[in-house]
């Protein structure tokens, strides 16, 4: 995966797809959030941040740091105006839900399901 991160160094769009997806296969909720925060720092694309954030609140949550969960959380709620009434709107709809309803519950453990899918 480090040859394609830098094949695409000229390429935002493209390392914020990789750093996504990078984040998703991480065993440590530290290195899903690294990775997570380097796709927001590359998103170019609007339609991204409802799930980038949704991502980051869910690792925030793991990590016990509830302020930033529901900053991020917050962040994607207002962004999901941003996708079309669809299954992918949907899903990110279904996964902001799945991610505060832990968070109102305090959990700290990992959902049985990625929240962006």
């Amino acid at each position: 995966m480090s040859d394609l991160w830098e094949k695409a160094a000229d390429d935002r769009q493209s390392r914020c797809a990789i750093a996504h997806y990078l984040a998703d296969v991480q065993d440590e909720t530290v290195a899903e959030l690294a990775w997570d925060l380097r796709a927001l720092e590359y998103a170019e694309d609007e339609n991204w941040l409802p799930s980038l954030h949704v991502n980051l609140a869910d690792d925030y949550r793991r990590l016990g740091d509830t302020a930033k969960a529901e900053e991020h959380l917050e962040a994607a709620r207002t962004r999901l105006r941003l996708l079309a009434d669809d299954a992918y709107g949907e899903l990110m709809r279904s996964a902001v839900e799945h991610v505060a309803q832990a968070l109102a519950e305090r959990s700290t453990r990992r959902l049985e399901t990625s929240p962006g899918g």
